[in-house]
């Protein structure tokens, strides 16, 4: 799995045959690929492609998810559902906010489409400098600087940052001490999204999925040795620790595809290609529409420690804890936008708005078919599944009932958070300025902090979960009816019809394992039975409506896997 793309001037280890390459790293990011020139634009993948780099991705996403459950099982076994961990949760905001915003939306969103353009001009020789050197010349040093200065500026303000994110902490010196480690991550996860973003866009997708992993067995290795002697401040350093691992996992094989090639000043290419003062302008409203989406998109986890800080301790870790497992479906169905977002952005540089119309209304009713399978999972064994992950050591009983309570109301809003992260790419693959996301997201965060306010003191952390979902379920809505000729023009209604059937098919598999669930006493029985039930009663309705063409996809990824399965190992070079 480690071939290189023809155009970084590297000859590619494995030779495309007639039916394309092995699951492998990357796929030229310019040129025809096999197949007729009639039907196949140069540098579109082909589906067998897309269909392996998503089960590549979402294989590496899993691992990394599950070392992410075994950090949350070792913060609930080693420091429970108390103070201790309400305060490192609490400087957990800072990479929180750095990871959305720097990896996985906000360095996405400006990155690929800026990245693809390169390619697309260095794909038809537009000069002689090479534009993606350019490009990386004209942005990576400045945001280094930025970063470090911001990382800097939030270890010293620590104080004040803890105060305005928790008010109600008893005593915040612990999670001051756990925020000024976590700061750090800002540098780290900005250079790592930077990282993750142009490589995609070289359609590389094995190194930026390897992050994870890194991060979170840092986490898990650092609380395991300095526990004992540091508290939950061994969490914190593990943060930082992994923030540079996920930095360093990335840059080899990026290097590689940028290395070698000439250059050219950096203000050459802020022209924009002889857009001129025009499109420096543009860039700077483009970065600013996609900061303050994403800054005000991840405002919901403030929302929350905020209204949870003044409950009794331990109802941050409930929070978090529940957000944790609920969210899980909903990442592993945004995998399949993770591969494709660097094709939409691609076709949209080309000018083939319908090869981006296509993708996109295909992502939006696939991605809604996978998280609605996981949130009726969740629904149905909400208690045995924090059960069985969590109740160990210093997280009780009392502490599982209370977990899942909260995960239940959770699971309601993903199919919201999930439609937001498919819609968000119609309106940013293109590079253009848009305010519109950040209006409808603004209206979103407004109705989760007046639903919070009204029903954190009735229902507690529920109140606030329940808020939360209100509020993206909004946000969604408003994005799927804001879609227009200004965005890859999708046609609402057929997505709105495509989700029907998906949605009526997780009701009726909800109901099938909540009845499942309930007819065996033990955790890990319970669980396996009701992800069965659930599957079989979702994946029958789903293939009888033929919801999201499930036919012909179950048709193409069970030949895909096949084909990975039965091809006759390649020898020599």
């Amino acid at each position: 799995m480690s071939s290189r793309p023809a155009t970084t001037g590297d000859a590619p280890e494995h030779t495309p045959g007639r039916d394309g390459p092995p699951l492998i790293e990357s796929v030229p990011a310019a040129g025809p690929l096999p197949g007729p020139a009639s039907t196949r634009r140069p540098g579109a993948p082909s589906r067998r492609f897309l269909a392996r780099a998503t089960l590549l991705t979402a294989a590496l996403s899993m691992a990394g998810a599950l070392l992410g459950l075994g950090r949350d099982q070792a913060l609930a076994h080693l420091f429970g559902a108390g103070a201790a961990s309400d305060a490192f949760l609490v400087a957990w905001t800072v990479p929180e906010m750095a990871s959305t915003l720097l990896i996985e939306d906000g360095m996405a969103f400006l990155l690929v489409p800026a990245f693809s353009v390169a390619l697309a001009r260095r794909a038809n020789g537009s000069g002689t400098p090479d534009p993606v050197h350019a490009l990386v010349a004209a942005t990576l040093p400045r945001l280094c600087l930025a970063l470090a200065a911001t990382a800097a500026v939030l270890a010293a303000g620590a104080p004040l940052l803890v105060s305005v994110l928790a008010p109600g902490l008893p005593d915040p010196s612990l999670a001051v001490s756990c925020t000024r480690l976590t700061a750090t991550c800002v540098l780290s996860f900005g250079l790592a999204g930077y990282c993750g973003a142009a490589l995609r866009a070289h359609g590389s997708y094995l190194a930026p999925g390897t992050i994870y992993i890194a991060y979170n067995a840092a986490i898990i290795a650092a609380m395991l040795v300095l526990s004992e002697h540091w508290g939950v401040r061994s969490a914190a350093l593990g943060v930082a620790v992994g923030g540079c691992l996920m930095a360093a996992v990335q840059a080899p094989s990026l290097w590689r595809r940028i290395a070698g090639r000439p250059g050219r000043p950096a203000a050459a290419y802020e022209g924009g290609g002889g857009e001129g003062d025009g499109g420096r302008t543009l860039a700077l409203g483009l970065v600013c529409a996609v900061l303050l989406f994403t800054l005000c998109r991840q405002s919901q986890v403030l929302i929350e420690r905020y209204f949870a800080s003044g409950l009794p301790s331990g109802a941050i870790s409930h929070l978090n804890y529940a957000q944790k497992v609920a969210q899980l479906p909903m990442s592993l169905a945004l995998m399949v936008c993770v591969v494709t977002f660097p094709v939409v952005a691609r076709a949209i540089a080309e000018g083939d708005t319908r090869r981006a119309r296509d993708r996109v209304e295909r992502d939006l009713v696939l991605t809604a078919c996978l998280v609605l399978l996981g949130a009726a999972v969740v629904v149905a064994c909400a208690p045995q599944i924090v059960q069985l992950l969590f109740q160990r050591g210093a997280f009780t009983a009392e502490d599982t009932a209370a977990t899942a309570a909260v995960m239940r109301v959770y699971a309601a809003g993903l199919l919201g958070h999930t439609l937001v992260g498919a819609l968000v790419q119609s309106y940013f693959s293109a590079g253009r300025t848009t305010w519109f996301p950040l209006g409808a997201m603004g209206v979103g965060t407004l109705a989760t902090v007046v639903v919070s306010a009204w029903a954190v003191g009735p229902w507690g952390a529920r109140g606030i979960a329940a808020a939360n979902a209100a509020g993206i379920t909004l946000t969604a809505l408003l994005l799927l009816h804001g879609l227009g000729p200004r965005t890859v023009p999708v046609r609402v209604r057929r997505v709105v019809a495509g989700l029907a059937g998906p949605v009526y098919a997780a009701v009726c598999a909800t109901g099938a394992g909540l009845v499942c669930a309930g007819l065996f006493a033990s955790p890990l029985a319970a669980v396996a039975a009701c992800c069965g039930c659930v599957s079989a009663v979702f994946l029958l309705l789903v293939r009888i409506l033929d919801a999201a063409d499930a036919r012909s996809l179950l048709l193409s990824v069970a030949h895909s896997l096949s084909r990975s399965v039965t091809r006759k190992p390649r020898h020599g070079r």
